[in-house]
């Protein structure tokens, strides 16, 4: 034993040795090669620049951000190259302003924000961007490649965060992958089902060679072969960190694949729908997408004259009067019908889950994602055809096919009357007296009558706007913007700055709940800062009514859901904004204050008007769980 034990003690001796040697041997090998090969740029340039030159390759515009040390060359390279840089008063609402772009321009829309807590708070935005299917770039800063896991500032794993939430993560370790792995990105965002991607970039990859180097070169080296070992593996990190990052590289844009119906399934559909006597067709916010622009889709379904209900980003699709769009009882139109094409609509909790289909009905399903596709139809109901595709694109073969065909006009006419009976209702409604303040019915159809003809409304909030979705009518395709399936509440700062970016010419309004409005009041600033100015019309009940609704006669308390008739208008007053209180005194001025605020907008303030409206019960039943 003693024996065994002394030869392990002098193997271990030669292998220390032995490494030493190969340490020192590599090291003077590591000279060796930085002498022949200097890396250091002769030219200030930074991987920052390089993330702006692919973002203006892809035609971006905007950059929303909430600024931090670590995204600072990107904002810098960015402005520098004429792209507009757009600050918010929190990251999620910059996260939520280029899914706005995203979705009014068809293109890619970009937030960067600063690592550890400036990601974070995009989490939400993310994964309402994710299941409303925007193509949102994200780009976050992360402490420098060496540093990692070491305790840095705001180092965390951000990748392990994002990879459920994103189609594609990629963390860039080297300056010359920027491009490559950005083009990529881009390039996923925007094929199949369109979603977010997130990259991550570390400080180290983002400054110049010259300030890198100083921050790795330790400031007093430590002596001796150990020292040596060190130096050179931090000289060999930084070669490697900035090896060929100047090269040339192309920056133009990858293609982007979008599936497409076969020729067959279009075949299929024509022989079905030909014969059909009441078909239905249900537009999800797929129909929205490039390549068929949303005017082309509009001019198809009035071709098709099949009646039709809108939902999500389809919302205005039909503009405000056309006879086949239908408002009002879905549910009974959808057991009549003998056809249905859920055209990018989803058989989730807004469908029932499927079990508002009827079985008599003859489902045709088409959406680019096949989870979403085929969603429930293992439990309440089945497609006879299902068609994995781009909805806009699928109705465009199904009209051409259906030359000649005429959906029998009395069955969109019958659609129509009922829905006017149930609008005359509604109307009623509204000039019924509500105890205290303003009937909220009232409210926005005043504003329905009001507001311009090229408007986009926002839509943030529960109860009010809930009733707004009812009553508001979208003037054209492109109109409405919605959290979508996620329910998000807060999108309303971020999505109307991103609207009025997109469409500087447009009246912008946000239907709010006092709820809602408080996760993004403090983006008047951001109005003010960057002149957008946007109308805010506030419903303010001093209560989360959507909630307590159920919740009081379910469970016989309204814990946690009284709010209180707060002084929004002079929050808004304070950020630089015009803000308006409209309460049951001042209500006969309604009207003169809502144009009041349109004046406001045309001369560059963003208004508010909070109005205090009384309880209703327009909604009882509706589902907030």
């Amino acid at each position: 034993m003693e024996g065994c034990c002394m030869l392990c003690t002098v193997l271990g001796t030669i292998l220390v040795a032995f490494s030493g040697i190969l340490v020192f041997a590599a090291y003077k090998l590591g000279l060796f090669y930085q002498f022949f090969h200097k890396t250091e740029p002769k030219s200030p340039c930074h991987g920052g620049e390089s993330v702006a030159e692919v973002l203006r390759a892809h035609g971006v515009k905007f950059i929303f951000t909430l600024v931090g040390g670590h995204i600072s060359p990107i904002l810098v390279a960015s402005e520098k190259l004429g792209i507009r840089i757009v600050d918010t008063r929190h990251e999620a609402t910059a996260v939520f302003a280029a899914d706005a772009v995203a979705r009014l321009s068809g293109t890619i829309g970009v937030a960067a924000v600063t690592a550890g807590p400036g990601l974070t708070n995009t989490v939400t935005a993310i994964k309402n961007a994710q299941m409303a299917e925007s193509p949102v770039l994200l780009l976050s800063g992360a402490a420098a490649t060496l540093l990692q896991g070491r305790g840095a500032l705001q180092d965390i794993d951000q990748m392990s965060l994002f990879k459920s939430l994103c189609k594609f993560c990629a963390s860039v370790r080297t300056v010359r992958e920027i491009i490559p792995v950005l083009k990529k990105a881009i390039a996923v965002a925007q094929s199949g089902t369109p979603g977010p991607v997130f990259v991550e970039l570390p400080i180290d990859t983002l400054y110049p060679y010259h300030l890198v180097e100083k921050e790795v070169a330790p400031k007093t080296p430590p002596k001796g072969l150990i020292g040596k070992v060190i130096n050179w593996y931090l000289q060999n990190h930084l070669s490697n960190l900035f090896a060929g990052a100047w090269e040339p590289r192309d920056i133009s844009p990858l293609p982007v694949h979008i599936p497409q119906a076969t020729k067959q399934q279009v075949q299929e559909c024509v022989e079905i729908v030909s014969r059909a006597k009441k078909p239905l067709i249900l537009l999800g916010s797929q129909v929205t997408l490039p390549p068929v622009p949303a005017d082309k889709t509009r001019e198809v379904l009035e071709t098709l004259g099949i009646p039709c209900f809108l939902g999500g980003m389809a919302r205005g699709m039909l503009g405000r009067e056309s006879p086949i769009h239908i408002r009002q009882n879905r549910k009974e139109a959808l057991k009549e019908a003998d056809v249905v094409i859920l055209a990018g609509t989803v058989c989730d909790f807004r469908l029932g889950y499927g079990r508002v289909l009827s079985r008599h009905s003859k489902i045709i399903a088409v959406n680019r994602d096949r989870s979403q596709l085929l969603k429930n139809s293992d439990m309440f109901w089945k497609p006879c055809v299902a068609v994995q595709g781009d909805a806009a694109s699928f109705l465009l073969q199904l009209s051409e096919g259906l030359k000649g065909y005429l959906c029998p006009l009395d069955w969109p006419q019958n659609l129509k009357e009922q829905d006017i009976l149930k609008e005359k209702a509604n109307r009623e409604r509204a000039v019924e007296k509500t105890e205290r303040h303003l009937n909220p019915l009232k409210v926005l159809h005043l504003a329905d009558e009001l507001i311009a003809e090229d408007s986009i409304i926002v839509a943030d909030g529960g109860d009010f706007v809930g009733s707004a979705a009812y009553i508001m009518k979208p003037r054209g395709p492109l109109r409405w913007l919605d959290p979508g399936a996620f329910g998000t509440l807060g999108v309303g700062g971020g999505f109307a700055l991103g609207a009025k970016l997109c469409r500087p010419e447009s009246e912008v309004w946000v239907i709010y709940g006092d709820g809602s409005l408080g996760f993004s009041v403090a983006e008047y600033d951001t109005f003010t800062r960057h002149k957008t100015p946007v109308i805010s019309l506030v419903g303010n009940d001093a209560c989360w009514s959507q909630i307590s609704r159920e919740q009081v006669p379910l469970l016989g308390s309204n814990v946690a859901c009284g709010l209180a008739f707060t002084d929004y208008h002079i929050v808004a007053d304070g950020y630089g904004g015009k803000g308006y209180l409209v309460s049951s005194s001042e209500e006969h001025k309604l009207e003169e204050i809502i144009k009041s605020a349109q004046r406001d907008n045309r001369e560059g303030r963003a208004a508010l008007i909070n109005v205090l409206i009384g309880k209703s019960n327009f909604r009882e039943g509706s589902i907030s769980v």
